[in-house]
Order: C-alpha cells, then sequence, then structure tokens
C-alpha cells in the first residue's frame, strides 16, 4: 500500500529505525494509516447496516448490530483488531514522548507497565484504574455489573469511547488527548463529557467520577 510509512524512514541492517525522532514520526504515521482504516471499515459497516456507527451504539439499536456482527464476522474482527492497534499505539506514542503518564507521577512508569500488557478498554481495566481514585476493590464487581459496564461502553461512539477510555482508563489530560489525536481539546471535552453522560444513565450514575488536570 502507497500511504504504508515503512519507507519513508531510515532503518539500520535488523529494520529498525535508528533516530528517536523518526521513530516517533514513524508512530504517528502509523497511527494515521490505521485510523484511516477504521474509517474505512466503519463506513462499510455504516452502508451495509444503513446507521451510523454512533446510532448503532445507541441501546434500541444494539440488536440490528449484534445481528449484523453474527452474519459478518471477519468484518468484525477486522475493526476490532484495528481498533487495539489503534489504542496501542497511542499507548506507544504517550511512552515516547515522556516515558509517563502526565501529571509528574513517579509511579507513571510502573503503573502504565502493569495495565498496558491488558486491553485498557476491560470493564476490570476501568474499574481497577477507578480504584486508585476511591479504594474500592475490584473484587466486589459481579460479574453482572462488569457486563453492565461493558454494555454502557458498547454503547458510545467509537471517539467517544476512545477519549472516555484514555481520560478515564488512563487519566490522561484533555489537553494531551486532544494532541495525540490531532482534534481540538474542546472536542475531547466534549466526547467525555457526552460518553460520561451515556454511561451514567446506563449504569444508573453509579460509574464513578474522577477529576482530571487539563
Amino acid at each position: 500500500m502507497s500511504d504504508e510509512p515503512d519507507k519513508y524512514f531510515i532503518k539500520d541492517d535488523h529494520g529498525f529505525v535508528v533516530d528517536l525522532q523518526d521513530l516517533k514520526k514513524w508512530y504517528r504515521h502509523t497511527l494515521r494509516y490505521h485510523q484511516k482504516r477504521r474509517r474505512e471499515l466503519e463506513e462499510i459497516i455504516e452502508e451495509e447496516t444503513g446507521m451510523t456507527m454512533e446510532q448503532l451504539g445507541e441501546k434500541k439499536n444494539r440488536n440490528a448490530y449484534r445481528l449484523w456482527k453474527a452474519s459478518n464476522q471477519g468484518a468484525f474482527v477486522d475493526l476490532q483488531d484495528t481498533k487495539e492497534i489503534i489504542s496501542d499505539l497511542n499507548h506507544v506514542i504517550e511512552w515516547l514522548h515522556n516515558g509517563r503518564q502526565p501529571g509528574g507521577s513517579k509511579r507513571g512508569i510502573e503503573r502504565r507497565s502493569a495495565y498496558q500488557r491488558q486491553k485498557y478498554k476491560d470493564p476490570l481495566i476501568m474499574q481497577a484504574y477507578s480504584n486508585q481514585y476511591n479504594s474500592r476493590s475490584s473484587s466486589t464487581l459481579t460479574e453482572w455489573q462488569l457486563f453492565q459496564i461493558e454494555e454502557a461502553l458498547r454503547r458510545l461512539s467509537d471517539r467517544e469511547r476512545e477519549c472516555y477510555e484514555l481520560a478515564h482508563g488512563q487519566g490522561f489530560s484533555h489537553s494531551y488527548i486532544a494532541n495525540m489525536l490531532c482534534i481540538q481539546k474542546s472536542s475531547v471535552s466534549e466526547y467525555v463529557e457526552r460518553a460520561q453522560k451515556k454511561v451514567s444513565e446506563d449504569l444508573g450514575g453509579n460509574l464513578f467520577l474522577m477529576e482530571y488536570e487539563e
């Protein structure tokens, strides 16, 4: 593919990018490439279902989305894989930028290294992050509660969920998320606010709330 990033950067004999700045650019280029791929897959889904991704995430349309997924496993798996790649790339880009979470926490590297081995979109991870603030044990969550959290997150559009998880799951500031995703800070705040409203509605307002440095 002509958009693939590999050919743009100098590599050593083992195929590794040799310059740190080039490495950062490589990851950002790769991120844009997969974001474009995600949008292409979403457009296929939207065309075949006759609904936008945001509409498909609404509670009233979830059954229709499940039926589509059941008969289109290939496209759905491709979309999920692409989303996971994007999440991993965002992790790496932040890591290369300053080696720890924003805010100056000395435990940032240790905490992130433990969490980045797992899918931070997982409800258990979301609960683990909330535990750092409210001292609740993740063992207090039942399977039904975990299911409710996951269903609430499914209601979000891709961009809402992405911003919401980066803010709530990773503790990134809205300004940092804006820089990472190449969007306006006000847009990040709007996505997070909309996501919080949807999740709170689904969970009866019981989901943990956290304050963020912006």
